[in-house]
């Protein structure tokens, strides 16, 4: 049976400085490169051997490969880049403090940006010395092919019309090591938005507030949906992810409802998940 094994590119510069980086090609951080070690020792130590592996056009997503390669002494292998696998592209947000942006835009816009399926942060303009057509990589790539900005819908197209390559790969059993940042666009996931793993706790409890009746219905409808696929997925801590009325009433706490004068007239605390529905 073949196998994929799947790892982030270790820490770069902006991530450390918490920037939008998408295609911009940062470097791995020290950090970085540690973390790209401890997961090639972990990788041998497991017992994997790899026949091919895959990366981006980014430079740290091709370091993180060649040291994990290196440790398992498998450097002589094919590693294929494509630039299918670079991180989505961040538009005009690109090389901005991620912080700066929330305060400037407000919570509910900037989470659209970051995770919304189909609605893109704002676009570069084409003579924006960031587009990828300034890059040399991508010099001899049409126009047309080069995003000014992308949503997880866009990237999800983009890797279906390269999806051949990696059957064709799976159906001669070969075992696949790929190094990528747009790991929710993998084929096989791509129902999925995969919450970065830093943002995992910060995500559970704020998807709490966010099913309440009385978030705001967008906010409401994208968390939601969110919790909703990563059920679909079997993850188990999803079963958690419900607002503060259910997880109060399983707790017999009274009020029920926290939100006191506010509270929305309906119970969801009686609700399956599958019921919600926000009309008040």
């Amino acid at each position: 049976m073949a196998k994929l094994v799947l790892v982030r590119h270790g820490k770069s510069e902006w991530n450390k400085q918490n920037r939008f980086t998408g295609w911009v090609d940062v470097d791995l951080a020290p950090e970085g490169i540690e973390e790209a070690k401890k997961a090639g020792e972990k990788l041998k130590k497991a017992g994997f051997a790899f026949d091919v592996c895959f990366s981006s056009y980014l430079k740290r997503a091709i370091k993180t490969g060649i040291i994990i390669l290196e440790e398992l002494d498998l450097l002589w292998i094919d590693h294929l880049k494509d630039w299918r696998f670079n991180e989505r592209h961040y538009g005009a947000l690109t090389g901005l403090n991620k912080d700066e942006v929330k305060k400037e835009v407000g919570e509910e816009k900037f989470l659209l940006y970051r995770r919304s399926y189909d609605v893109p942060p704002p676009p570069l303009s084409e003579d924006d010395k960031r587009h990828p057509r300034f890059d040399p990589k991508y010099k001899s790539f049409p126009i047309e092919l080069l995003p000014n900005n992308e949503s997880l819908k866009e990237i999800i197209i983009e890797m279906k019309l390269h999806e051949k390559v990696h059957y064709d790969f799976f159906e001669k059993e070969k075992e696949i090591l790929g190094f990528s940042e747009a790991a929710y666009a993998l084929l096989n996931a791509h129902n999925i938005e995969i919450i970065e793993h830093d943002d995992f706790n910060a995500f559970a409890h704020k998807a709490q507030m966010r099913l309440c009746y009385n978030a705001q219905e967008e906010i409401f409808d994208i968390t939601y949906k969110q919790v909703k696929e990563l059920k679909k997925a079997g993850v188990k801590a999803a079963d958690n992810f419900l607002p503060p009325c259910s997880i109060r009433a399983a707790q017999n706490i009274k009020p029920i409802c926290p939100e006191g004068e506010r509270f929305c007239g309906v119970k969801v605390w009686k609700l399956n998940f599958d019921e919600y529905k926000r009309l008040i």
